[in-house]
């Protein structure tokens, strides 16, 4: 349980602090991907499965979806395998279960430390950042629009956690950086704040193609194995009902195209996006992301793509989104069936909508893990984090998340029947009405032998009490800005870094990216 991650950011640490004040941040186990070691639940029979496979089918050839870029409208027409009146595609159903055969089981996501690069798909899984939430949640309370120090402290918790597999986006928007340049400023501190796998938005074709630079520059390799290794993810969310927009069609014949990560994420929350029944959202859920694998497929036969599920329900008296629910759990272990019945890995998110961190924020965060890790999740987004629907990331969450997501880590591990471990021995020593406190064979073990919480708290009343009753809000606080205090930056060629540095410079002085698409 106490091995630290060789060459990460706490190694270093300690080294520097070597002649100086002890680190004062608990210890972890090194960086490491669960596997699934159990059945993922089956919410509904294989019978339903097929029921929505062919109601979706049904959708895309009857009703049709709507592609808003002309090229991708050329590219399907080329195919010959869809019908074309304006921008509505109606695809035949044998074209699209042909076309999507030839997406990936399994592929890797590199990152620029080789030793953070992801198997994604399969039985294992990866644990991403928050991203994307406009607004930010100080240790004080204080509620603003996100900013870059934001953005860069949710990035040394991202680096920090040996748990936290991926940046999965901007952790918070950063709004003090002008749109027509975030991208650079935002691709250049993940990629020297952190040794893991980053993301990149798709918002244009511009950048798209200079975050994928930026990452061929830290990797330290050609475009040809840039092309053979994917580095960068981008997710695609379709905008249910049925349409898939210029910026995101431009992000899949990007990316597509150099072999990087597609995942598609139909966003369908039921009673609003998607029909309110929980069998027409996953049905709408399946029919776009069917024609979003599809056409990365058209693009790059082969190319790799996650089946993203996101349904969840909005609550019927206000409209608002609500996450964490007995219905996004259901939801997501049915996505979960329906990615391996085309035999693509499953995205899936941590996602809560409480707006403080209290026990609706702890509930709703366990059942979306609970929903996504049961439904077989292999790319978990908004692992840590995520507050208020999406609306403001938060540090302390982001904590508390962390300690959730090495729970589950721990409990995807497997229980180890030997001889040593059936324990025999001691049970033969102690013997009726003793203890096993004092044994060797507890000795040996006790240090390692148990999950080491960063939050809960297993003391009694009493010794709580005198230690001023810390709550698991307060932990989390004064956990979040120890991390802060002691972050380091990873290492990274001082070369490489120069020619990141120099890159964005220059594309900050030719103006970036329009703004408008």
């Amino acid at each position: 349980m106490t091995e630290i991650e060789t060459g990460g950011p706490r190694r270093r640490g300690r080294e520097r602090q070597a002649a100086g004040p002890r680190s004062r941040l608990p210890e972890q186990k090194s960086f490491r991907q669960p596997r699934m070691r159990y059945a993922p639940t089956k919410v509904i029979s294989d019978d339903e499965v097929e029921a929505i496979h062919h109601a979706s089918l049904r959708v895309l050839s009857d009703v049709g979806i709507d592609f808003l870029l002309p090229e991708a409208l050329e590219l399907i027409a080329k195919s010959g395998g869809a019908k074309i009146s304006d921008n509505r595609v109606r695809f035949d159903p044998e074209f699209v279960v042909e076309t999507i055969k030839t997406c990936p089981s399994e592929f890797k996501l590199h990152s620029r430390n080789p030793n953070h690069t992801l198997n994604i798909g399969g039985d294992w899984m990866a644990f991403g950042s928050v991203a994307s939430p406009p607004n930010f949640v100080e240790l004080d309370g204080t509620r603003h629009a996100g900013n870059r120090q934001n953005f860069q402290d949710l990035l040394k918790l991202t680096q920090s956690f040996n748990i936290v597999h991926f940046t999965a986006g901007y952790p918070v928007e950063p709004v003090d950086l002008h749109s027509s340049i975030r991208h650079l400023e935002c691709t250049y501190d993940m990629l020297t704040m952190t040794d893991k796998p980053i993301h990149c938005y798709s918002l244009g074709r511009q950048r798209n193609q200079d975050v994928l630079e930026m990452s061929r520059i830290a990797r330290g390799i050609d475009d040809a194995t840039l092309d053979k290794e994917p580095s960068v993810f981008t997710i695609i969310n379709s905008s249910s009902p049925l349409r898939l927009d210029i910026p995101m069609l431009q992000g899949i014949m990007e990316y597509s195209a150099r072999n990087q990560i597609i995942v598609i994420t139909p966003f369908t929350l039921a009673g609003a996006m998607a029909p309110i029944t929980l069998a027409g959202a996953l049905s709408l859920q399946n029919a776009e992301a069917l024609a979003g694998m599809v056409f990365t497929q058209l693009v790059r036969p082969g190319a790799p793509v996650m089946y993203g599920g996101f349904t969840s329900n909005v609550d019927m008296q206000s409209g608002a989104p609500a996450f964490g629910t007995p219905e996004y759990m259901r939801t997501a272990m049915a996505g979960g069936q329906l990615a391996r019945r085309y035999k693509v890995p499953f995205r899936s998110s941590n996602v809560c909508a409480a707006n403080a961190l209290d026990a609706q924020a702890a509930y709703e965060s366990v059942f979306s893990l609970w929903g996504a890790i049961q439904g077989g999740v292999n790319f978990l987004m908004h692992g840590a984090g995520w507050m208020e629907g999406g609306l403001h990331a938060s540090l302390e969450k982001f904590v508390l998340d962390a300690d959730l997501l090495a729970m589950v880590a721990d409990y995807l591990e497997p229980i180890v029947v030997d001889e040593s471990t059936l324990a025999f021995e001691a049970i033969q020593e102690v013997g009726p009405a003793g203890h096993f406190f004092g044994t060797q064979h507890t000795q040996d073990r006790f240090r390692d032998a148990f999950y080491k919480p960063l939050i809960s708290d297993w003391r009694n009343y009493e010794s709580w009490e005198e230690a001023g009753k810390p709550t698991a809000d307060q932990k989390a606080k004064q956990l979040a800005q120890t991390y802060l205090e002691e972050f380091v930056a990873p290492e990274l060629d001082p070369a490489i870094q120069q020619e990141l540095l120099e890159f964005k410079q220059r594309r900050v002085a030719e103006g970036g990216v329009a703004t408008d698409f």
